[in-house]
């Protein structure tokens, strides 16, 4: 019965009340009994198996007490280790930098660390555990600390961060007010639940946007620049029809003032602006134009041409960008108009053009077969008047041999040295005319003063003018010229010796007459004259007037030489004669815009100091053995002590043996194994001291002219000139 009356699911405590329960009202019931038959000695014995049966129960009380509290004192050892481990997890994510928060499966917050939600103030005091996921979600949308995008709400931003949520890992930046930023990263965890880490990423953002800004800042330059430098004008609107870019070329193509440009400008205002400087061709106005771009479709690319004042054509171009702003270009087109109108009228006239150019190509070849002929005649002539006086002189030679006595030879000798002086004349000329008809003659234009130019002439044909009894007279200025030096000098020496050589008696002129921006130099002389029909074959090659001269007297080159050196600087030439009355030859000549004296007069190779060559030590370096005994024996029939050698390596050898310094080097430009002269001058210079020194070279080329000016050495051409170059040697100082 008293097993009816326990349960064994209670617990120990439970079932010990009941037992003592039971107990107790047992005993009362005995002792409440009269029964006198021995119904009080049953309950008696009763009462001490009920006893028997409590002890037994009591022990076994016991002992589960004992367990109880066994367990108890485990499970509180758990309870504090659990609590140790709590603290410790919640001191783990306390030291962390970043705002750390995790909920359970139930999407309950069970924990978070004081940085969580720090960057919401306003919110984060209601961030404490049991706190639901949407709860959380919810009181973040409406922190006013959040910074939502235009047009976004709260409920639109709650929408998508859940949308984020089911996500297993998720990943993103929130803006907060006061331009801050945070990452927040959503992670799931192995059981259902899910970690959240915020991050204030505001430094870096800050870092990212001034990098993207400066990114676009290069990139807004380097477009504006590559806007500048294109050849079309460019206009861009955005999705309002403002003005957000253009580039100068758009300005000076459409005839709007730049300062009208401005950023935000409407296209209706620009439009009418440009209205009052440009025309439309035909099939396309302005209306046309504003209706393309109110269009509110799609707006098709839009081609067409207009006219920009009187005769600028412009070919304008529309195209619509992605956002619905659009570009507008525009490109100068006239050039290619005209060349399409010049195409059509040259294919118009092409038949005429074809029938002219074959007369022309006729004319042509006529004119060739002229000029060949002519070139046949000039060098026949020139093989005649070279032949004559070579042949005179080979003749003169052949006398020297011939028992001729003192007198004899003297007089022979010096025709002979005169008919080879007329052939070196007649090679130069050649040379000179072959030099200018080639197109190898280069001018050197320089400043030329007329004082010292024709200071030089006076000096060079004073002597030969005395010796005809002329009188010869300058008429000079204090003006510069621009001309080259020397082709000037070239051109006004032949006229000179013409009119000295056509005039038998009277006198000869050179002066200047100043125009506006040139002068003109004029050589008059009261000679025979020249006959009308005769002014224009003149300058031809090998024409004299007096036909019975001989080659010494004239080989009919000089104003050959003349016309072309005048056509190579530019300089017209005229000419105004009267039979036996005299000529006048007029150069014209550009004036230095600068007119300033001369503040170095040029090196006059003709006359110079006048001192005695006697006892004079010249070095000579000439690789060719004739010339170099030719040259030997002309310069010790001067008296000059001459110190031949045929090389560099030779000369320097030679001056270290004898141990004497010369007063004067000349040198050939060209030596063998392509030595030059001039670095042979310069090695001497630097072993033995500065010594005055001349190249003497038959290359005229200019550059062999500047590098010997560059150095500082006079030049003296082949085939040379022994008085020339004796002259040369008494102006050098020693």
């Amino acid at each position: 019965m008293i097993d009816t009356l326990i349960d064994h699911n209670d617990s120990l405590e439970r079932q010990n009340e009941k037992l003592r329960k039971i107990t107790t009202a047992l005993m009362r019931r005995v002792e409440e009994s009269t029964d006198a038959s021995g119904a009080a000695y049953a309950q008696f014995q009763r009462a001490a198996l009920l006893e028997q049966e409590v002890r037994a129960r009591t022990r076994d009380l016991e002992r589960a007490l004992e367990l109880l509290n066994e367990s108890n004192a485990r499970l509180a050892h758990a309870n504090q280790e659990t609590e140790a481990a709590r603290a410790d997890l919640a001191n783990a994510i306390e030291t962390v930098r970043e705002g750390f928060a995790l909920f359970n499966l139930d999407e309950r917050l069970v924990l978070c660390n004081s940085r969580f939600g720090m960057h919401l103030p306003d919110i984060q005091d209601k961030l404490a555990p049991g706190l639901h996921f949407t709860e959380y979600v919810e009181l973040v949308s409406r922190s006013d600390y959040l910074s939502l995008p235009e047009a976004v709400t709260p409920q639109d931003w709650v929408s998508r961060r859940m949308a984020r949520h089911a996500d297993d890992h998720a990943v993103f930046n929130v803006r907060l007010s006061g331009n801050r930023w945070a990452q927040v990263s959503e992670h799931r965890t192995p059981d259902g639940g899910t970690v959240i880490l915020q991050t204030d990423v505001t430094d870096i953002m800050r870092i990212e946007r001034q990098e993207r800004d400066r990114i676009l800042d290069d990139k807004a330059s380097l477009i504006r620049a590559t806007l500048e430098h294109i050849d079309q004008g460019v206009c861009i609107f955005d999705n309002k029809q403002r003005l957000i870019g253009w580039n100068n070329r758009a300005s000076e193509l459409l005839a709007i003032p730049i300062a009208q440009f401005q950023m935000g400008a409407q296209f209706e205002t620009l439009s009418d602006r440009l209205s009052a400087s440009i025309s439309f061709e035909v099939g396309m106005s302005d209306a046309d134009l504003i209706a393309w771009v109110n269009r509110q479709t799609e707006r098709p690319p839009l081609q067409f041409q207009m006219h920009s004042g009187s005769f600028k054509i412009l070919s304008a171009f529309a195209q619509e960008m992605p956002d619905r702003g659009f570009v507008m270009s525009f490109t100068d087109v006239t050039a290619e108009r005209q060349s399409a109108q010049a195409l059509h009228e040259a294919k118009a006239l092409l038949e005429q053009r074809v029938a002219s150019r074959t007369v022309e190509l006729a004319d042509a070849l006529n004119e060739a077969e002229r000029a060949n002929a002519s070139k046949s005649r000039f060098v026949a002539a020139a093989s005649h008047d070279l032949l004559q006086p070579l042949s005179a002189a080979k003749l003169y030679v052949a006398n020297l041999g011939s028992g001729l006595s003192e007198n004899d030879t003297q007089i022979v000798a010096a025709k002979t040295e005169s008919a080879l002086s007329s052939v070196e004349q007649i090679l130069e000329a050649l040379l000179d005319i072959s030099k200018l008809d080639s197109g190898n003659a280069t001018a050197h234009v320089s400043a030329v003063s007329l004082k010292d130019l024709f200071s030089q002439l006076e000096d060079a044909f004073r002597p030969v003018a005395q010796s005809k009894g002329l009188e010869l007279r300058f008429v000079t200025a204090e003006l510069l010229v621009k001309s080259d030096a020397s082709y000037l000098q070239r051109i006004l020496q032949n006229l000179l010796s013409n009119a000295i050589r056509y005039t038998d008696s009277g006198k000869v002129l050179v002066g200047v007459r100043r125009r506006k921006n040139f002068v003109a130099i004029e050589v008059w002389d009261t000679g025979i004259g020249i006959a009308d029909d005769q002014t224009d074959i003149v300058f031809h090659e090998f024409q004299r007037l007096d036909a019975d001269a001989s080659a010494t007297e004239g080989m009919g080159l000089g104003l050959a030489i003349v016309e072309r050196a005048c056509g190579l600087l530019q300089h017209p030439i005229r000419l105004k004669s009267e039979l036996g009355k005299g000529t006048v030859f007029s150069v014209e000549v550009p004036l230095e815009q600068v007119q300033s004296p001369a503040n170095e007069k040029p090196v006059e190779l003709e006359g110079g100091n006048s001192g005695q060559l006697v006892n004079t030590i010249v070095l000579l370096i000439e690789n060719d053995a004739d010339l170099r005994n030719a040259l030997t024996m002309t310069m010790e029939a001067w008296g000059v002590h001459v110190l031949e050698c045929a090389s560099e390596h030779q000369a320097i050898d030679l001056l270290r043996e004898i141990e004497i310094s010369p007063d004067v080097i000349i040198a050939d430009y060209q030596l063998d194994n392509e030595k030059s002269g001039i670095d042979a001058v310069c090695n001497v210079n630097v072993e033995f001291g500065t010594v005055p020194a001349c190249i003497i070279s038959a290359n005229r080329s200019p550059d062999v002219i500047e590098t010997c000016n560059m150095n500082g050495l006079t030049l003296i051409h082949k085939p040379i000139d022994a008085q020339r170059l004796k002259q040369l040697l008494r102006a050098l100082p020693t």
